[in-house]
């Protein structure tokens, strides 16, 4: 009889073993928003992921925004006591995780509040051609002296205390979005779901890419806690960067999904 062969189902657990790294460095970003430098960093791809663990408390899943930075708004407990933290603590981190955004020149980057994190590798490597960002206020703009030396920015605050009054989606009336390769967009779930409405009225929504954060458990595609309806794909294997005609009919802006799998309506 020949040897029975069982088909992996998510990443090899040799790839997603928790390290420890020192906190090198905390970074005043906005009121709301720090940035946490670590040593030793990571290689990754712009978009990818990794799970943090903060002692004691929570893993929760962060974005890379450098290789060796997280960039985090307080929005939690696990959060909260990540603020707690000072430089020479340690953490622990598994990954990078995720696909991440795909890599190509003539980008149209799109970023909302802390959004603004993921997307910040493709604009430093090159890769933006113009980035629309937008926040609440003025202060809560993130990364903008160094994107603008990087690339042609646009920005928008709910408040007009900087830029365009309103919403980032307001923004795209400005902008000829055939000229552009791709479209990568990340921030707040209904600024995101706004963003595609008006993608795929323009018949560009095959090629924009959105970047969906979700409540995760194992970042490795095993547990299943941030599967996405209808079709059940994963956010941390599958994603978390998906296209964006395929979340057209999605639970994209509607719910997301709590540690007990009861829907959260966003």
């Amino acid at each position: 009889m020949g040897s029975l062969r069982i088909p992996l189902w998510g990443a090899p657990m040799d790839k997603g073993a928790l390290q420890a790294v020192r906190i090198t460095a905390i970074t005043q970003e906005t009121p709301t928003v720090r940035t946490f430098s670590f040593f030793p960093g990571f290689s990754f791809r712009p978009g990818q992921f990794v799970m943090v663990t903060i002692p004691g408390v929570d893993e929760i899943p962060m974005a890379l925004s450098r290789s060796d930075t997280i960039t985090v708004q307080r929005v939690g407990d696990a959060t909260g006591a990540l603020f707690q933290t000072r430089p020479g603590d340690l953490l622990g981190i598994r990954g990078p995780f995720g696909n991440g955004f795909p890599e190509q020149e003539g980008t149209l980057a799109i970023a909302g509040g802390v959004g603004a994190a993921p997307l910040r590798p493709l604009v430093m490597h090159g890769l933006v051609e113009c980035l629309l960002i937008g926040a609440r206020t003025a202060d809560e703009l993130l990364f903008l002296p160094e994107l603008t030396q990087k690339t042609s920015v646009l920005v928008a605050t709910d408040d007009g205390s900087s830029g365009v009054h309103g919403p980032v989606t307001g923004l795209l009336k400005e902008i000829p979005l055939s000229e552009y390769r791709q479209i990568c967009v990340c921030g707040p779930e209904k600024m995101m779901q706004a963003v595609l409405q008006t993608l795929d009225a323009a018949g560009m929504a095959g090629k924009s890419y959105l970047s969906l954060h979700r409540y995760m458990k194992c970042g490795i595609g095993v547990c299943g806690s941030c599967c996405i309806d209808p079709d059940g794909r994963r956010v941390c294997r599958d994603g978390p960067v998906f296209s964006g005609d395929s979340l057209l009919h999605s639970e994209l802006g509607k719910y997301t999904r709590d540690a007990s799998g009861r829907r959260k309506t966003v």
